[in-house]
């Protein structure tokens, strides 16, 4: 199990059961054309970097399963998914292994 910290900071985000903790990668300044983009007109980008996951999601017979995620994966996950949370300045999305919809490699 991992937990997502920085270095700095003394919070520590350690994800329950199935869910994980995904930073974002930035998205594009500017487009193919040389436009530059002002914040408000980025979309976000659906795709980031696992930095923690949880211990599993629970089974009937009261076992774990194991997460298919490892610490470090680059996922895709849909627009909507999970709930942002920021700590030190830094935005990390806390989601369900359910919401990533690909591991990209």
């Amino acid at each position: 199990m991992a937990t997502a910290t920085k270095k700095s900071s003394k919070i520590r985000l350690q994800p329950m059961g199935e869910r994980v903790v995904v930073k974002r990668v930035e998205s594009e300044e500017t487009t193919a054309g040389g436009i530059v983009l002002p914040d408000s007109a980025r979309e976000k980008p659906a795709r980031g970097t696992v930095v923690a996951i949880g211990s599993g999601r629970l089974l009937d017979d009261g076992t774990r399963s194991p997460s298919q995620l490892k610490e470090g994966d680059l996922v895709l996950f849909s627009s909507y998914a999970g709930e942002t949370v920021e700590i030190d300045d830094v935005e990390y999305l806390l989601m369900r292994e359910d919401d990533v919809l690909a591991v990209i490699e």
